[in-house]
C-alpha cells in the first residue's frame, strides 16, 4: 500500500478540483449562488478535518514517474 499526503494533492490541483466542486454545486443546485474560491477553501478545510494527514491507497492508484 502507499501512503499519501491527501491535503498536498488537493492542493497541487486545486484549480481543476475548484471548478469541478464549483459545476457540481452548479448542478445539483442550480439557483444556489456562492463563492467558489471560499468554498473550496471550507472544502480544503473539511478534508484537512476528515481525513489523515497520510492516508494509506491501494498501489495500483499510484504511479510513480
Amino acid at each position: 500500500m502507499a501512503r499519501v499526503k491527501i491535503e498536498e494533492i488537493i492542493d497541487h490541483i486545486d484549480s481543476d478540483m475548484r471548478k469541478a466542486l464549483a459545476e457540481t454545486v452548479r448542478t445539483h443546485f442550480p439557483d444556489a449562488e456562492f463563492d467558489d474560491r471560499a468554498m473550496f477553501r471550507t472544502f480544503k478545510r473539511m478534508v484537512g478535518r476528515k481525513c489523515n494527514t497520510w492516508e494509506t491507497v491501494p498501489d495500483q492508484y499510484v504511479e510513480k514517474n
